[in-house]
Parts: structure tokens; C-alpha cells; sequence
């Protein structure tokens, strides 16, 4: 049972250095998950005493005030052999054996966080005491409980302790040890009154009495002590400490806890008592029932460490890796990122993602719907091909057919067609433009890095930009291609005069009737609708080619070119993560750290106790899990 403790021990030193001392964060807490014993009580109470009497060392700082300000993670370690040391976990290679450096340690570290004002901190001080005079056990001295602020001290102190005190003591996998002084009412006991707050049922309490040889002659402790005056679920245990003569005179621990034996064995109220009081008996009392707690929450806390870890490795993976600190690293960074933009943004395009299809919907629909728009009716009106039909002629009507009338016709009506080609090509642009805004938000690891989201978004837009202009050119191109030549075969076709009714033999200004006229316009409007299906389908095929087909080809090609060329201040500037997201990462980082070190440590005991049982059970176990070890 002995490794539970120590394997709680190690974990709650891990705690620490990795930053989890159980406050309240943003980050998953194992510390509040461990059994632990917190020591509760008021200034004065003997708390102090109390713990030295348990480690059997005078260590802890003295005077008035308040003079515990830190949480004090008292770890004590039973040892073979008959040396006696302690070591702090800020000073991991050193050993202390004189004791009053330890006590002087204790007092410089506290200032170090709190500097020399009377502040308190809840950053917890690490002291490990090994000794073969020890049970294996783990306590939290904790700031005494006040009443009043004393003379440099914030008017806040009062709630300030008090926070910090029920900060511990109301998770419930803390043991409270509430200390409360015999020649004082119990009713205005500190530590009994904010254990009641936190456990009104008393199980998870156990009551120290303090000062039991200090009581007015005549009275005594017995009904506290047999659980008449206030119940808990576990006995009460009376101790009697060092007086100050004893402390001033450096009364040996060893010879206190002997007159301690003999105060109850020899008085008559307490001898009954006597087998279950002392400080050697609740240090024995606390360790049996902290490896009791330990076993029943083992299960519990690896359930819980495996959650955390898939959270915590899910959380790491979103923010993405850290920063590389070489030139090529950075670039190789920067490429990966932009090639998984470009990757999302294809998908877009080819409709793994949505957005793609309104592409199409440009070409069967928005740009079909403009060519119907316009109004060549109304510039195939009587009077418009009147009008361009005699000015083709000039000052000589034409002798056979209006040749030149007939390509200002249907030249003035191809030219509109450029508007809606335009509008085409600025539609698609839009499109593209705005599913690289999707692509940039979708691409997670774009979201570290601000100014190279930007640099990526400002250099596909520009690549974007110089598509368009290309198929603006290339599709206006196509129009006037066709207003350029025209299909000759199609006027080849049409009927003659003669065949048409016509009179060869009637003047040539007859030819200016409205029934000639008429048929005219008639026949530039066919051409046009032909002309018109086919800019259908060769406009749509040019702005895919210039635009669509370029953009998933090219889109950071230029940008890419760039990036070569550039030095490492630059590249470094386009990696300037978050600095909340940077700090995020490295707390989630340590927090993984020690969730894996518990789980290992909890599966070595794990292991052992089980080898352990098995081979007393046994003599020799081949199950799987000895066979690992």
C-alpha cells in the first residue's frame, strides 16, 4: 500500500512543476482528482505543533501574524536506515539535514512568490521529509484561518484565506483535518465551522483537539473526544504539543511525544482514551485511511486521465505543431499550409466542397437569361435598318443586295453582346474569389498564422485579378470575332428575290419598302440568334479555360516564386502565430506531459500490486500483465 502514497506523492510534484496547482483554468486539472489531506485551522489553533509533532522535526517558521502564506505540501517518506533528510522540489539536488534551514527555506521561498509583503499565494511549496521515524504520508499545511487584518496586510485577507482554505477542502477528494483548539469554545472553532460548510455530514472530517493540557482545571475533553459534543463519521484525536518554554528550550520531538504518551495514560479522564490519542496515533490513523481513499479512486482518476489525454491530443491537433526555428523549416511550414489551402480550395471547385456549382449556374442561367435581355427587336426596328441601311449606301443605293447595311446591322447587335461576356466574366470571378475567403476559413492551420492568411488571401486575389483580365480579353475576343466575319454559308441560304415574289424590274429605291425592310431585319435577327447559341457555349468553355482551369493550375503560383527569394525575418514575420494560441499550445503541451506521466506511474503500481497479490496468492503468476513486468 505503500506505493499508492508514493505514487500520489509523484504525481502531485508533477502537478506542480508542470503548472497545475488545482485553481481554477482553462485547462483540465489532475491535481483536484488526488486524495490529499488538507490541515484547516485558526491562528493559534496549534496546527503548526501538530505537524511537527506528526514529522517528529521542529521545521516549520514561527511568529505572529500570519505566518504560513503559501499552501505547504508536506510529503513525508518512511526510509531504512537511520538518516533523515528533506528536499524541496525548486531545489531538486539538494538535500537538507539540518532542520532549521529547512525552516528558513521555507520562509525565503514564500517570499520569493509573495516578496516580502504579508501576501498570501496559492502556488503550493513542495517539501519531502524522509525518515525512518515517519509513515508514509501527505498533508497540505494551509494559511491559518484570521479573523481580523493586521498592519500591512490588505483589508481583502480575511476572504482571501478563506477562499484559498475552501478552494481545497471542497473537492471532494480532500481529507480535512480540522484543528481546533481544547481551551476554546468549539462553537467559534475556524476549522469546524468551514468543515461544516464543506461536509456537513462529517465524512470526509477528522477532528484534531490541540492544547488538551491547557483546560481550565476542572474540565476536560472527553465528550468531544467520544463524539457527544459534535459528531463526526470519524473519531476525534487529541494531542498535546510542545509548549513555547518547551519550543524556546529546544525540548527534544522524540521526548515530547514520550511526555505526550504519558499525559494520556497517566490522566484519569484520558486513560481510556490513551491507545487512541497522540500525534504518533493520527499520523498512523491518516496514512491507513489515505491509502484506503487512494485504492477506491485509483479506478476513477485512470478513467479520467484517459479521457483528458484523447482531449488534450484532440485540442494540440487543432492549434497545429509549433513553429520550426530554421529558414527551411519556416518555408517548408509555410508550403505545407498554402498546399492544403490549395487542396480545399480545388475540392471547392470540383464539388468534393460546396460552392463549385455556381460556376455552372453563371453559364445556364445568369448569362443565357442577359443575352435574352437585350433588346435587338428594338434595334432591328424599321427605322433603325432604314436609317443604317441608307447610310451603308451613301450617295450609291445598292444594286443587288445591302451588303454593307446588313454588317453594320448585325455589328451594332453583336457589340451588346460584350456586356453580358463581361458580366460572365466578372460572375465567375466573384464565385472564385469568394470560395478562397471559404477556403482560407476552412483551413485550420491558416488560423495560427494571421499575416500569413492574409499574405495568401491578398496573393490568390491578385492571382485572381490577372485570370480575369486574361478572359475578360479572351472572351471579348470571341465576340468580336464573330462581328469580325461572318459565316458567309448562312447568307448563301437564304432565298432570292424572285423566288421570294420579288419584282427585279421595279426601282431600286423601291427596294426602301417596308416589306424589304422588314425582311431584312428579320434575316441580320436569325444570324444574330445563331450567332448568339453559339457564344453560348464558346464564352462559358473560354471562361473555364482563362479562370477556372488557370485557378486550380496556378493560384499561388506566383506567390510561391516569391516565398523562395525571401529571408528569414520575412518568413518569420508571416509566421507570427497568436501569442495566446502559442501559450495555449505549450500549457497543453505540459498538461499532455503530465497526463502520460500519471498514466504510466498508475500502471506501474497497477502492475506491482497485482504481481505483488499474485505471487503471494501463488507463489508464481504467468497472467499477462505479470508477465509484462
Amino acid at each position: 500500500m505503500e506505493n499508492l502514497i508514493s505514487l500520489v506523492n509523484k504525481l502531485q510534484r508533477a502537478c506542480t512543476a508542470l503548472g497545475d496547482h488545482g485553481e481554477e483554468s482553462a485547462l483540465p486539472t489532475l491535481w483536484d482528482s488526488l486524495p490529499a489531506i488538507a490541515v484547516v485551522g485558526g491562528q493559534s489553533s496549534g496546527k503548526s505543533s501538530v505537524l511537527e509533532s506528526v514529522v517528529g522535526k521542529d521545521f516549520l517558521p514561527r511568529g505572529s501574524g500570519i505566518v504560513t502564506r503559501r499552501p505547504l505540501v508536506l510529503q513525508l517518506h518512511r526510509i531504512d536506515g537511520d538518516r533523515e533528510y528533506a528536499e524541496f522540489m525548486h531545489q531538486p539536488r539538494k538535500r537538507y539535514t539540518d532542520f532549521a534551514a529547512v525552516r528558513k527555506e521555507i520562509a525565503d521561498e514564500t517570499d520569493r512568490e509573495t516578496g516580502r509583503s504579508k501576501q498570501i499565494s496559492p502556488v503550493p511549496i513542495h517539501l519531502s521529509i524522509y525518515s525512518p521515524y515517519v509513515v508514509n504520508l501527505t498533508l497540505i499545511d494551509l494559511p491559518g484561518l484570521t479573523k481580523v487584518a493586521v498592519e500591512g496586510q490588505p483589508d481583502s485577507i480575511v476572504q482571501d484565506i478563506e477562499n484559498m482554505v475552501r478552494s481545497y477542502i471542497e473537492k471532494p477528494n480532500c481529507i480535512i483535518l480540522a484543528v481546533s483548539p481544547a481551551n476554546q469554545d468549539l462553537a467559534t472553532s475556524d476549522a469546524i465551522k468551514i468543515s461544516r460548510e464543506v461536509d456537513p455530514k462529517g465524512e470526509r472530517t477528522f477532528g484534531v483537539l490541540t492544547k488538551i493540557d491547557l483546560m481550565d482545571k476542572g474540565t476536560d475533553a472527553v465528550d468531544i473526544l467520544e463524539g457527544r459534543s459534535y459528531r463526526l463519521q470519524h473519531p476525534w484525536v487529541g494531542v498535546v504539543n510542545r509548549s513555547q518554554q518547551d519550543i524556546n528550550k529546544n525540548v527534544d520531538m522524540i521526548a515530547a511525544r514520550r511526555r505526550e504518551r504519558d499525559y494520556f495514560s497517566s490522566t484519569p479522564e484520558y486513560k481510556h482514551l490513551a491507545p487512541r490519542m497522540g500525534s504518533e496515533y493520527l499520523a498512523k490513523m491518516l496514512s491507513k485511511h489515505l491509502e484506503q481513499v487512494i485504492k477506491s479512486r485509483i479506478p476513477g482518476i485512470q478513467s479520467l486521465i484517459t479521457k483528458t489525454i484523447a482531449e488534450l491530443e484532440t485540442e494540440l491537433n487543432r492549434l497545429g505543431k509549433p513553429i520550426a526555428n530554421d529558414a527551411g523549416g519556416k518555408l517548408y511550414t509555410i508550403m505545407e499550409i498554402c498546399r492544403m489551402f490549395d487542396g480545399i480550395y480545388k475540392e471547392h471547385l470540383d464539388g468534393v466542397r460546396p460552392g463549385g456549382e455556381k460556376v455552372y449556374h453563371v453559364f445556364d442561367n445568369q448569362f443565357p437569361v442577359a443575352i435574352k435581355r437585350l433588346q435587338f427587336d428594338k434595334q432591328l426596328s424599321m427605322e433603325n435598318v432604314r436609317k443604317l441601311i441608307t447610310e451603308a449606301d451613301g450617295y450609291q443605293p445598292h444594286l443587288i443586295a445591302p451588303e454593307q447595311g446588313y454588317r453594320r446591322l448585325i455589328e451594332s447587335c453583336l457589340v451588346s453582346i460584350r456586356g453580358p461576356a463581361e458580366a460572365a466574366v466578372d460572375a465567375v470571378h466573384a464565385i472564385l474569389k469568394d470560395l478562397v475567403r471559404k477556403a482560407i476559413s476552412e483551413t485550420h492551420e491558416l488560423k495560427q498564422f494571421p499575416t500569413l492568411r492574409v499574405e495568401v488571401s491578398n496573393a490568390a486575389f491578385e492571382s485572381l485579378d490577372k485570370m480575369r483580365d486574361e478572359s475578360k480579353k479572351n472572351t471579348l475576343k470571341l465576340v468580336d470575332m464573330e462581328c469580325s466575319y461572318l459565316t458567309v454559308d448562312f447568307f448563301r441560304k437564304l432565298p432570292q428575290d424572285v423566288e421570294k415574289g420579288g419584282n427585279p424590274s421595279h426601282s431600286i429605291f423601291d427596294r426602301y419598302n417596308d416589306s424589304y425592310l422588314r425582311r431584312i431585319g428579320q434575316t441580320v435577327l436569325s444570324y444574330v440568334n445563331m450567332v448568339c447559341a453559339t457564344l453560348r457555349n464558346s464564352i462559358p468553355k473560354s471562361i473555364v479555360y482563362c479562370q477556372v482551369r488557370e485557378a486550380k493550375r496556378s493560384l499561388l503560383d506566383h506567390f510561391f516564386t516569391e516565398l523562395g527569394a525571401r529571408e528569414m525575418k520575412q518568413l518569420s514575420k508571416l509566421l507570427d502565430e497568436d501569442p495566446a494560441v502559442m501559450e495555449r499550445r505549450t500549457n497543453l503541451a505540459k498538461r499532455l506531459e503530465l497526463y502520460r506521466s500519471a498514466q504510466a506511474e498508475i500502471d506501474a503500481v497497477r502492475s506491482f500490486i497485482h504481481h505483488r497479490s499474485c505471487t503471494v496468492s501463488f507463489g508464481l503468476c504467468f497472467c499477462s500483465l505479470c508477465l509484462r513486468i
